[in-house]
């Protein structure tokens, strides 16, 4: 849309503030919705001084209808039908955006229909009528000479169209007659699919964590007293960014927090709201108005990098609209109970929020699988798909989902006979928990007699809570960053001192592997400034980022040998990449347990100190620590991740590397050996430890020790009963050892027992 040069206004045109008046006016009185329909276009032809007004709304097909008209022939109202990407009202809807036409004839996609009688027409603009992003409907007008509609005329009319936007959806959700063909929100079954980030099944209504605050009023009835509550307004939210900027929010990168303050201050961004207010809009409706055209655009925008800021636009709009209304938190309330989560992105605590409101499965149009919320989700024992594009257009608050978090799948608004299909599926997967409960506190011991230690991997306090139902025999990594990740405030020495001690009083006699903290990439505390990094997985992280920050570490340690009491303490560093870092650590942590016995506090009864073998340099160098560390972990995440050298956040590569791979596999027996012969104990540390299959080849390869998500170790302990090592193996490696050109399809039909659930 780019209209020449601004030109008078026509004899006769209403100002837009007492436009607003008349509608306002116009939508109190008690008409029917046809009524009130016919009322705006009238009002609107004669206050833009326009030969023609019509309103096209979309019908359940995708065609539009007009469905009220000023200067159109009034019997094609409700027989006049354009295809979705009909006309110059298809364009508007495909656009989603205004389109103002000085020479509406000559157009390309310009429809000629006789039976509205609209030959003689020349101008045309039309603004989509938004709902949640979506284009439910078309407002135009036209003019018999050559016209061109000033931005004032545009934003004018994209502020009608939101109040019908508002009617129609009111009107729909009353079961009108007059709306039954009307697709106002979405009511067809859709699949849709995305990258599965926690397993399990679920069904439940929808609930979108969609934090804004719908305008009270949509017009102002003291403009002065608006202006000021949206001044107020953008000026909290401009300090709140700004804040943001000395405590940044976990995982935005420095760059980006620049993007997004600079959006903040954007003064065209504030001139659009002021101008709004101004024209007879509340402060809120104002900013909804905006909010409404950043979704659409976002909706159709196909550029990454315009993707992005179109998400932060949007964000702030929300923010401010949450502001505005006095209320920064009640977006966590959630509608339904049981209810499936929709996001966008969400951060930890936020997840942590909702898990109070019985919530049963969290989808994401992010795709990020190694994000705080997926880690919590997991945590939590939720179904999680992440990945799932666009999710937000084509869902709505209430409607019926199920979440196959098994295999990445979406049902949303299922058929009968789809529900019926995954109800029998939940209640073979209860039968199936059922019998892992049953084996709980059995060992995991093979067929043949050789014992492997199932430990459960935790960051939570909930985790913990549930030790005794996993049928873990402790915990194999604690990740002890959440802690930081979920505070608003840097965790004292004290906080940080309770919360390891009670992690310790619950767990009594079993294990408990603190992991320090593994700050860096994308998980960046708010009391910290990030570094801007290329790649921030190969940068400035875990380990390295710790022994950076003494004073930080220092504090850790510290808070883990007070904690310690007299039970043993085991800690064991991320992402080790040297001996000398292993050192380093070590020694930092020996300093602070010292330091507490001379300051007369209970220190550990014993000091195990362990390392991750996260990266190919240390699982080549470990051997140097000999007599020196206690025991290893192996981190297959980032270990799979840099032998590969492949971005597991990469969606064109996450799947390209298989973790049962003969160079992978080979790479894990050498480590195993190489520890075992020096008298080291090894085990195995990542989601794949959760999977049966993938813990049998584990077992196999030799591991003996396994630590996993709590609602893996039932699975696995089945699988392992089930295993007969000795006799297995040699027929594994007989597999392995061939050149297969799909080792896990080989391995999988192998060892396959029907187990999954």
């Amino acid at each position: 849309m780019n209209p020449p040069d601004r030109q008078p206004r026509p004899a006769g045109a209403v100002a837009p503030r007492i436009l607003m008046m008349r509608l306002r006016s116009l939508m109190a009185e008690g008409r029917s919705l046809d009524g009130r329909l016919a009322g705006v276009v009238s009002l609107v032809a004669r206050s833009f001084v326009a030969d023609v007004c019509s309103i096209y709304l979309r019908l359940e097909n995708g065609d539009f209808e007009l469905v009220a008209t000023e200067g159109l022939k009034p019997e094609a109202v409700k027989r006049t039908r354009l295809a979705r990407n009909e006309g110059l009202v298809g364009l508007v809807s495909s656009e989603a955006r205004p389109q103002n036409i000085q020479n509406a004839p000559h157009h390309p996609r310009f429809s000629y229909r006789p039976e509205t009688g609209e030959d003689p027409y020349t101008s045309f603009l039309g603004v989509p009528i938004l709902r949640f992003g979506r284009v439910i409907g078309v407002l135009a007008v036209q003019n018999i000479v050559s016209r061109v509609y000033d931005e004032e005329d545009v934003e004018t009319l994209q502020t009608i169209a939101m109040v019908l936007a508002e009617v129609v959806t009111t009107e729909s959700q009353s079961g009108s007659e007059e709306l039954a063909d009307v697709a106002v929100r979405p009511n067809r079954p859709i699949e849709l699919i995305g990258q599965s980030l926690s397993e399990g099944l679920a069904m439940g209504p929808v609930h979108l964590h969609d934090p804004v605050v719908a305008p009270a009023q949509f017009f102002a009835r003291d403009i002065s007293g608006e202006e000021k509550r949206l001044r107020s307004g953008l000026e909290q939210l401009r300090s709140f960014v700004d804040t943001m900027m000395i405590s940044p929010i976990a995982g935005e990168s420095r760059d980006i927090l620049e993007t997004y303050r600079m959006l903040a201050h954007d003064p065209s961004w504030a001139g659009r709201l002021f101008d709004a207010v101004s024209s007879g809009l509340s402060a809120e409706a104002a900013v909804d108005r905006a909010r409404r055209e950043h979704r659409a655009r976002l909706q159709s925008a196909t550029d990454s990098y315009l993707r992005d800021r179109l998400h932060d636009l949007e964000d702030l709009d929300n923010r401010l609209l949450r502001m505005l209304a006095g209320k920064e938190n009640d977006f966590l309330q959630m509608d339904h109970d049981g209810a499936i989560l929709v996001a966008r992105r969400l951060g930890p605590a936020d997840l942590l929020e909702y898990r109070n409101a019985g919530l049963k499965a969290l989808v994401l149009e992010d795709e990020s699988t190694t994000s705080h919320a997926v880690i919590v989700a997991r945590a939590l024992g939720l179904p999680l798909i992440g990945g799932v594009d666009r999710i937000m257009a084509v869902v709505e608050n209430g409607d019926q989902a199920i979440v196959d978090g098994d295999t990445g799948h979406i049902h949303i608004r299922p058929e009968p006979d789809l529900v019926a299909v995954y109800r029998d599926r939940l209640a073979m997967r209860s039968q199936r928990l059922a019998e892992f409960a049953a084996i709980r506190d059995l060992p995991a011991v093979t067929e043949d007699g050789v014992k492997v230690e199932l430990l459960m991997n935790a960051g939570l306090q909930i985790d913990v809570d549930n030790l005794d139902a996993s049928g873990a025999e402790g915990i194999g990594l604690f990740r002890t960053e959440f802690q930081f990740l979920v505070s608003e405030t840097l965790p004292s020495l004290g906080e940080q001192e309770d919360f390891y001690r009670r992690v310790i009083d619950t767990a009594g006699d079993r294990p408990v592997l603190f992991r320090t903290l593994d700050l860096g990439s994308d998980k960046i505390l708010r009391n910290t400034r990030p570094n801007r990094e290329e790649n921030p997985a190969l940068g400035w992280r875990s380990l390295r980022f710790a022994l950076d920050k003494p004073g930080l570490f220092r504090r850790q340690l510290r808070a883990l040998a007070r904690a310690a009491g007299d039970h043993d303490l085991c800690v064991m560093f991320p992402l080790v990449t040297t001996p000398e870092e292993f050192r380093r650590a070590k020694a930092m942590l020996l300093k602070e347990v010292e330091w507490s016995r001379t300051q007369g506090h209970a220190v550990p009864k014993n000091v195990k100190v362990g390392a991750m073998i996260e990266t190919p340099a240390f699982a080549m160098s470990f051997h140097e620590l000999e007599g020196e560390i206690d025991f290893l972990s192996i981190g297959t995440n980032d270990l799979h991740q840099y032998f590969f050298a492949a971005d597991r956040d990469n969606r064109q590569l996450s799947n390209r590397y298989a973790l049962l791979s003969k160079p992978f596999l080979f790479f894990l027996q050498d480590i195993c050996r190489r520890a075992n012969e020096i008298g080291i104990p090894v085990s195995i540390c990542g989601e794949a430890a959760g999977n049966p299959i993938f813990a049998q080849v584990f077992a196999l390869l030799g591991f003996r020790r396994l630590s996993m998500p709590a609602p893996g170790v039932g699975p696995v302990k089945k699988a392992i009963r089930k295993l007969d090592l000795e006799a297995k193996k040699v027929e594994f490696f007989e597999r392995l050892n061939e050149n297969s050109a799909d080792l896990e399809k080989v391995l999988l039909n192998l060892l396959k027992h029907g187990d999954q659930v």
